[in-house]
């Protein structure tokens, strides 16, 4: 598999265009209902005496105000995940959602805007939480009259036959037939069927149930068919007896924004990287989604600047030195460029202080280090005990082509060869990369392939599990190895 900047199709292009119109529609009628609600609220508060009045004067200038709350709920939302994943959700679980957030963000505003008054007695709080409550109310009601007419909008089209998400089922035998039998009964699945994949022979003949006319291609090709065609959902309907070759699939299908799902016959298989769906009356398995919520990535993202920031700045006596030490001692630049392969597989040039000799790679090619590696030169050898090699990589951090905790990037040399011989490599792709990671404070650096597979296992763990938590669990264990001297 080759590396490289991806570039996006017709078909992508047109598919990125249609999400984001369902996100740009979403987002404009939440800002309609959002700057309505405020004047709602206002009237209640003033004109119609439904509330009580503890302030004599009211506000001249309504719409100033009320852009910025509208502004302030975009971005509560955005954080927390109302904008992901619109596409014929379900009405209620929604509306739920929608409650759920907008009481959080109307705690906040609570906080933000009645902590500090120095007016408070009894009756004053009450009255706030009266002003809380209702106001909430109003939102609540707003935001979901909006997001409810959207879906029923969306729905109605999908009925039409217009907009419907591109979908290839994997298989060819009756469970295949099955499925395609229930996409094509309800209409509000969203789904139009463009074709089938074989599974490069395993099915026999006789067991055949969908039309060769159907059939796209094999297994082997899938990667090339759902870019091709623009596949959006790939449903994978293989015969009980053909379970084993699951996770093949799975290692051909690392296609960003494809979402695939399984028949809940394979649930054991794949237990832990799952979520059931349910998708025109039948329980679906979405394999490997995306573990971190919106508003953890954000927070995540906002911890990797702040905290980048800050060490840059203390670091950046220490950072001088070493600069001046690594150009004493060896010849050469004390920074080391190197082209890394990181989210989605695309490539970016990692920093880092010198510790080999210049040209190091001239006459082996890419290697792996080794714990008594010739080429690290004896400054080289503490830098990396101490891990202040890996201190120019806090501007990948600003730049946004790494974080502070992932797993590690590789080079596309070896990327190329990792892809090819070990399952489910791909899976930690899909994440930023790493100056730390769970696979760093747990296992030694890379020496062998045998390492390499064993490394993966653990970043594939940190993959399903990522949380904020999990992300300070590793900075602290990173800071111990890096205060008793353990990296190498």
């Amino acid at each position: 598999m080759r590396i490289m900047k991806k570039t996006l199709t017709h078909s992508q292009k047109i598919l990125r265009f249609e999400r984001t119109g369902d996100i740009l529609i979403t987002m404009l009628g939440d800002l309609i209902v959002l700057v309505l609600a405020w004047y709602a609220f206002y009237y209640i508060r003033f004109e119609w005496g439904w509330l009580d009045i503890i302030e004599t004067v009211r506000p001249r200038i309504l719409f100033i105000p009320s852009v910025v709350l509208a502004i302030y709920w975009l971005l509560v939302f955005g954080i927390f995940g109302l904008y992901k994943k619109l596409y014929l959700v379900s009405r209620f679980d929604e509306i739920v959602r929608v409650g759920q957030i907008t009481i959080i963000g109307t705690l906040i505003l609570f906080f933000l805007l009645f902590i500090e008054s120095s007016n408070w007695n009894t009756d004053n709080i009450g009255y706030a939480k009266t002003y809380t409550l209702v106001y909430w109310l109003i939102i609540f009601s707003f935001v979901s009259l909006n997001r409810f007419v959207v879906r029923s909008v969306q729905r109605y089209k999908v009925k039409q036959g217009k907009g419907l998400h591109k979908a290839l089922i994997v298989g060819i035998g009756p469970t295949a037939l099955q499925v395609h039998q229930n996409i094509l009964r309800h209409k509000t699945s969203g789904l139009n069927v463009v074709g089938f994949i074989s599974q490069n022979g395993v099915s026999r003949v006789h067991e055949q149930a969908i039309h060769d006319d159907d059939i796209l291609g094999e297994i082997s090709q899938i990667k090339e068919i759902i870019t091709k065609e623009g596949v959006q959902d790939v449903i994978i309907a293989m015969e009980p007896e053909n379970r084993d070759k699951l996770i093949d699939v799975l290692d051909k299908i690392d296609i960003p924004d494809v979402s695939v799902k399984i028949l809940p016959d394979f649930y054991q298989m794949i237990s832990g990287l799952n979520q059931t769906n349910q998708i025109f009356g039948l329980p679906l398995i979405e394999v490997m989604p995306d573990p971190m919520p919106s508003w953890e990535k954000f927070f995540k993202r906002l911890m990797d600047i702040v905290l980048s920031l800050v060490l840059l700045i203390v670091t950046l006596p220490v950072i001088l030195v070493v600069v001046v030490l690594i150009r004493i001692t060896s010849p050469g630049p004390a920074i080391y460029r190197q082209k890394r392969v990181g989210k989605f597989s695309r490539q970016f040039t990692m920093y880092k202080f010198r510790t080999m000799h210049q040209n190091a790679e001239t006459g082996t090619g890419p290697v792996w280090a080794s714990g008594d590696d010739p080429r690290i030169t004896p400054l080289g050898y503490w830098l990396r005990k101490l891990r202040i090699d890996e201190l120019p990589q806090l501007l990948n951090v600003l730049k946004g082509d790494m974080s502070l905790v992932g797993p590690r990037p590789e080079r596309p040399f070896f990327v190329e060869q990792f892809l090819k011989q070990i399952p489910l490599y791909h899976r930690r792709l899909r994440v930023r990369p790493g100056i730390t990671g769970w696979a760093q404070v747990k296992w030694k650096y890379d020496e062998s392939f045998d390492d390499v597979v064993e490394k993966t296992k653990y970043d594939l763990f940190y993959v399903e599990n990522m949380s904020l938590r999990m992300d300070l669990k590793i900075l602290i264990n990173t800071l111990f190895t890096m205060i008793s001297g353990k990296g190498q």
